[in-house]
């Protein structure tokens, strides 16, 4: 007969510790707050978030959800303990995807896992995620923090994120029947590699001989803040535009680089005629390409290049979006046009 030993167990002797995730609740209240808007109180602690869409604004309203994580850039997050703009990647890669679609984000929730609980980790990605939230005008309404003993490395955490917007019905994009050969691309500039192709960033480091702490070769800072650098948000640029009907089609441009991605918002019988020559490939790619000996297709398929968003504009409103876009903020150039297929 076994003899069993008699401690009492405990949730916290087994490594989740309540106490540990209503702290994070509570240091975390502030920071949704923050992120109020009309249509959403963002009060944290019910069994699920509200969003009333005709107190922000919508009569007729379609909604456009999205979901998404930041992939193995987190591995850069865990190895340079540097973890308050990981949340913006989340929230970024959520928001652009449903823009690229011509809907407003509405709210946001998120998912964070970990092995063991640190406030102070968590609090930091929250911190990222909130800043993220409140610059795309979208409010954080909700979220799950999982403490799971033995899933994770410690130190390590995964992150999810869940996205709503909407638009009036009529204005989704892309506006694939007003399409039409000599439409414009005009390219918007992204702020670095944003949260794609981070596994093939990482061998690419490997290969240098570089570690995260060293100068960036390419940049100011060291290299694990350059590779660090938030994917851009590019809604508060990009919304007043939509609204005013000067853009037909959007592409994201994410895992599958340029190539993939545009053809994405295009009727079969229109394809995008693209002069690389015209992108203004950033830096950071520069130097992965030379150090990794890239081809220059892969760089393509993978990277953004310098490029986050597309946008297909007719002829006649190229240099209203252009001059709008350029005086937002942003970088905008023509880089080709539709053409048949």
């Amino acid at each position: 007969m076994t003899t069993h030993d008699k401690t009492p167990l405990t949730y916290k002797a087994a490594g989740v510790d309540i106490d540990a995730g209503d702290a994070l609740i509570d240091k975390i209240k502030p920071l949704a707050a923050m992120t109020r808007r009309a249509g959403a109180n963002a009060d944290l602690g019910g069994f699920g978030g509200v969003f009333d869409p005709k107190a922000a604004g919508f009569e007729d309203p379609v909604l456009v959800s999205g979901t998404d994580g930041v992939g193995t850039k987190l591995k850069l997050a865990f190895e340079t303990n540097k973890h308050d703009t990981i949340g913006i990647d989340l929230v970024a890669m959520c928001v652009n995807d449903v823009l690229a679609q011509g809907a407003e984000p509405l709210f946001f929730l998120d998912y964070f896992a970990t092995g063991h609980l640190e406030t102070g980790v968590a609090e930091q990605v929250v911190t990222g995620i909130a800043n993220g939230c409140k610059e795309s005008g979208c409010a954080l309404i909700g979220g799950e923090t999982a403490e799971m003993p033995g899933m994770y490395q410690d130190g390590h955490y995964d992150l999810a994120g869940f996205v709503v917007g909407a638009a009036e019905r009529g204005s989704l994009l892309p506006d694939t029947d007003s399409m039409q050969a000599g439409d414009a691309l005009i390219a918007i500039a992204s702020s670095g590699p944003h949260s794609n192709g981070y596994s093939l960033v990482r061998s690419v480091v490997e290969r240098s001989g570089l570690s995260l702490t060293d100068s960036s070769p390419f940049s100011d800072g060291s290299l694990g803040e350059a590779l660090l650098t938030p994917t851009k948000l590019y809604v508060s640029a990009l919304k007043p535009i939509l609204k005013d009907k000067l853009i037909k089609g959007l592409a994201h441009i994410t895992g599958g680089g340029i190539t993939e991605n545009t053809p994405r918002m295009l009727p079969k019988t229109l394809v995008p005629a693209i002069d690389f020559d015209k992108i203004q490939v950033l830096p950071v790619f520069e130097w992965m390409q030379e150090v990794g000996a890239i081809d220059t297709e892969e760089m393509r398929r993978t990277f953004n290049m310098g490029v986050g968003m597309i946008a297909a504009v007719s002829q006649e409103n190229v240099q209203t979006v252009l001059d709008r876009l350029n005086n937002a903020g942003e970088t905008a150039y023509i880089i080709g046009e539709l053409a048949d297929a």
